[in-house]
Order: structure tokens, then C-alpha cells, then sequence
């Protein structure tokens, strides 16, 4: 695998950084974000290291929407929000804060501000709750 030693998605992907893993498959890992904007807000990363949609080959471009895919049926399976927000930046400029290939999936209210970042930390509980609960609809979804 392609890495960048101080990449934190590269870290999580080779397992030398906690994460909350939701399902992987070749290409792809899907876990629950940090950092969450909501309960159930997601990610979708590629496992080898691209920096933006410009790297990032066709087959492992089609993977991540497959992936996106399967885990936003699961959230809206589980966790049953309004709306699902599949958010992908590219670049300082468009707010990309890793620079590291990833999608975000975040569950949406009604009324809810559009938000896609925020610096303050889940509660590892929280996540780890939603985090099963995913997991196992992840898993039964085709």
C-alpha cells in the first residue's frame, strides 16, 4: 500500500491509528468521523494514499461511490434521518482539511445549517454506539 507516514487516513488504514470501523472492502474503509457534525456523520476513504479527486484512479473513484452508497443505506436504514449530505472536497480552497482521498456522509434534520467540518471531538462512547449499529446494517446491506 502507498502511505504517507504522517497521513492520518494512511495511519487508520494500516491500523496504526484508533479509528471506528464501520466495513471495507478492497479499495475502500468506512469509518465514523471524529469529528462529527452529526450523530452518524461518516467517512468513506480510499485505503491507498491519493490526495484529491485528481490522483485518484477511475476503479477506486467508482469504489468510494459504491461504497458511499452502501453505508448511506445503512445510515438511513438505522439512524433514519431526513436527508443524507455526500460531501467531497478538493483542495485548501474548497475546505479539504486531510489531504488524503475521502467522502463524507452526514445525516441531515430539517432545518439543519450546512455545516462540514467541525474541531470539536465525539464522545468516543457515542461514536462507538452508532458506530455498531452501522456496522451491522452495513453488513446486511447489498
Amino acid at each position: 500500500m502507498s502511505d504517507h507516514n504522517d497521513c492520518i487516513f494512511c495511519m487508520i488504514s494500516r491500523g496504526a491509528a484508533p479509528s471506528h470501523r464501520l466495513g471495507e472492502d478492497q479499495h475502500t474503509l468506512s469509518i465514523m468521523d471524529i469529528f462529527p457534525v452529526a450523530p452518524g456523520h461518516s467517512l468513506v476513504i480510499t485505503k491507498e494514499h491519493y490526495e484529491n479527486i485528481f490522483e485518484v484512479p477511475p476503479e477506486v473513484l467508482a469504489a468510494v461511490a459504491r461504497a458511499s452508497r452502501r453505508l448511506a443505506l445503512a445510515i438511513r436504514s438505522e439512524l433514519k434521518p431526513a436527508g443524507i449530505g455526500l460531501f467531497q472536497l478538493n483542495g485548501s480552497a474548497a475546505g479539504q482539511t486531510v489531504f488524503h482521498y475521502h467522502q463524507h456522509l452526514i445525516p441531515r434534520a430539517a432545518g439543519d445549517a450546512l455545516k462540514l467540518h467541525t474541531r470539536v471531538p465525539g464522545v468516543d462512547e457515542e461514536l462507538r454506539a452508532i458506530s455498531v449499529r452501522l456496522a451491522e446494517q452495513l453488513a446486511a446491506v447489498s
